[in-house]
């Protein structure tokens, strides 16, 4: 059994049984490369079924000294996944990654934008052809519905309800769940598919798909990042921001604005709710920044 072969089994069964997305998917491919890699380049002679727990322990080694803690544990539970998966399909009886502990981290609170920060990215986008009816729309949706970038770039036209102030989207795990259509949105995707999309030469297969790039086609996630970073660069906003930016922004603030969090868990398609409760953290901090400028003690 070679580890390309039992690879490609992994990759099978993260999409099938466990129903992971690509991106998922593909995270936990390079974290077990990583692996090979290292064996591979140190010339250890060992192969899935007999790999020791001491090359393990070498190889986090070796990350701990060119990674980030976040990066380590990341790929200590990639590896995790792995050997499981080989212990489940009894290549072998126990896990060598079983008993190795990830790095402790602390809390990381995302960026945010507030709202100043928005309205500014907003503007700076030019409304006067197909490209920025399109990314207004598209940024409108991001923070408007709370979208991951991979529910956003699969959206379909069919799924988004108008009269009901909805979207329909399709999360981790294929998970379906309902979303608000924000007016802006609306707004701006009903002028972007009435005057814009609708001159496009669309393909078949990308008939129902709602953002389209200049061929017509679906736009890719790294098309919404370039975006989104000239956008910052024009704008002069000094943080790191990403398209996943947007969801913390909607998040934090419906919370800041008095929302329920178990009805945020719910938008956000968050499985758990101590995922959500980040949010708390940071309302928390917001709350601290309120007081120290506005309190006449402070």
């Amino acid at each position: 059994m070679t580890w390309k072969n039992i690879i490609k089994d992994f990759s099978q069964y993260l999409k099938i049984e466990r129903g992971l997305s690509e991106n998922s998917i593909e995270n936990y491919i390079i974290d077990v490369n990583s692996l090979v890699y290292f064996i591979e380049e140190n010339k250890i002679d060992e192969t899935p079924q007999n790999c020791s727990k001491e090359t393990i322990q070498e190889f986090i080694y070796k990350q701990s000294k060119e990674n980030s803690p976040y990066t380590q544990a990341r790929r200590i539970s990639g590896l995790k996944s792995f050997f499981n998966f080989l212990v489940f399909e009894n290549y072998i009886e126990s896990s060598p990654v079983e008993l190795i502990e990830s790095p402790k981290l602390g809390r990381k609170l995302p960026e945010v934008l507030n709202l100043n920060e928005i309205e500014m990215l907003m503007s700076k986008i030019r409304l006067s052809d197909f490209l920025g009816y399109r990314n207004r729309a598209i940024l409108e949706t991001l923070y408007g519905s709370g979208l991951r970038v991979s529910e956003l770039i699969n959206l379909n036209i069919s799924n988004v309800f108008e009269n009901e102030n909805l979207i329909k989207v399709f999360g981790k795990g294929k998970k379906e769940r309902l979303v608000p259509l924000g007016n802006y949105s609306k707004k701006y995707i009903k002028i972007y598919t009435q005057k814009y999309r609708s001159k496009l030469k669309i393909p078949s297969e990308s008939n129902d798909i709602l953002f389209l790039n200049r061929r017509g086609r679906k736009i890719s996630r790294e098309m919404i990042y370039l975006i989104i970073k000239k956008l910052v660069k024009i704008s002069g906003i000094k943080k790191n921001i990403s398209p996943h930016t947007f969801r913390h922004s909607f998040a934090t603030h419906l919370l800041e604005n008095g929302a329920d969090l178990k009805v945020i868990q719910l938008m956000m398609g968050h499985e758990n709710i101590t995922t959500t409760e980040i949010y708390t953290h940071m309302d928390n901090k917001y709350l601290k920044e309120i007081l120290t400028a506005h309190h006449p003690r402070n």
